[in-house]
């Protein structure tokens, strides 16, 4: 879907509202305050904003501000180089097809960044990149309370619901998962959701994703629940209700030898350097990032009251899959 510019000047114009009442969702709030119809396709709008935001980094307004590199940009996390491209690229043979070892995909093969900047999942509706970004759409509808979801505009999510399961050869530990959830909570914060906030997610990332061997737990309601941990390596904290039998051995992924040497058009700045745990990353630089001069954007809209933070979390977690 393709969002024109005048979607984005309403998005601007509405930038300014009132603190979310507690009786409004995320999605709808939101939807509201930036693009004043509260439609399926309009919700459908601000989840793509969001998510391509986290994706490749800042690429339009309205904005905050905040600079976000993307997750798909090389960076660094506590010290450590981070680079999470060739899961996405097909540099790697990391993708879960149901087979006892990972193959590679190239989820950037429907235009790259480039139909992302224009607010598409996609330049077609075929190829891996179209069906990546639209469940990422879709799977945001359903865990920010979306009204509109499953409705007229807005199509419901259908894919994998064992983060687990899609991230099973892709051998993730802390300092990849932590740069995911920094970058996805700067696009976040890029659109005015309060650093308090994202402190919640961040922690709700790490009790849902970040624990290794971590027991079966919901991530799009109303299915059952299953494994979730997307840390897996060694170095990742340990469960403190371990069910490692039910995970198995974490498989490092090898690399491509048939991958095209082709440009995916994807961004190359380099975040600056981490410390500390995932949560406490996360919240010294959105607080570094917001001392600048104060925004009109209501943070404290974006309050993750209303949707169970597991949920949220499994959102924006589903980014890799």
């Amino acid at each position: 879907m393709h969002f024109t510019r005048s979607v984005l000047t309403l998005a601007s114009a509405g930038l300014v509202m009132s603190q979310r009442p507690t009786n409004m969702s995320i999605c709808d709030y939101y939807t509201t305050a930036l693009l004043k119809n509260n439609t399926g396709a309009n919700q459908l709008a601000v989840l793509t904003l969001v998510v391509n935001t986290a994706v490749i980094g800042n690429y339009t307004t309205p904005n905050v501000g905040i600079k976000v590199d993307g997750i798909l940009a090389p960076g660094m996390y506590n010290g450590t180089e981070v680079n999470l491209l060739p899961y996405f690229n097909g540099d790697l043979k990391s993708t879960n097809r149901g087979g006892n070892a990972g193959v590679s995909v190239n989820f950037l093969d429907g235009g790259g960044a480039d139909p992302l900047k224009k607010n598409m999942a996609a330049n077609d509706n075929t190829s891996h990149q179209y069906f990546l970004l639209t469940h990422l759409y879709e799977f945001f509808g359903a865990l920010l309370g979306c009204s509109q979801y499953g409705m007229n505009g807005f199509p419901a999510y259908d894919g994998q619901t064992s983060m687990a399961k899609v991230h099973k050869f892709m051998d993730l530990g802390p300092n990849e998962l932590g740069y995911f959830v920094q970058q996805v909570a700067m696009s976040a914060a890029s659109f005015g959701v309060a650093k308090e906030d994202l402190e919640m997610v961040g922690m709700a990332l790490n009790q849902l994703f970040g624990l290794r061997c971590s027991p079966p737990a919901a991530a799009v309601p109303p299915t059952d629940k299953e494994l979730q941990a997307i840390c897996i390596k060694d170095t990742c904290p340990l469960s403190p209700n371990p069910v490692c039998d039910q995970y198995g051995a974490a498989v490092a992924p090898v690399p491509n030898s048939t991958t095209p040497a082709t440009s995916s058009g994807m961004p190359q700045s380099t975040s600056g350097s981490m410390t500390g745990s995932m949560t406490n990353s996360m919240t010294a630089t959105m607080t570094n990032s917001m001392t600048g001069p104060p925004s009109a954007v209501p943070t404290a809209g974006a309050a993750v009251h209303g949707v169970s933070a597991a949920a949220l979390a499994a959102a924006f977690a589903a980014l890799l899959a």
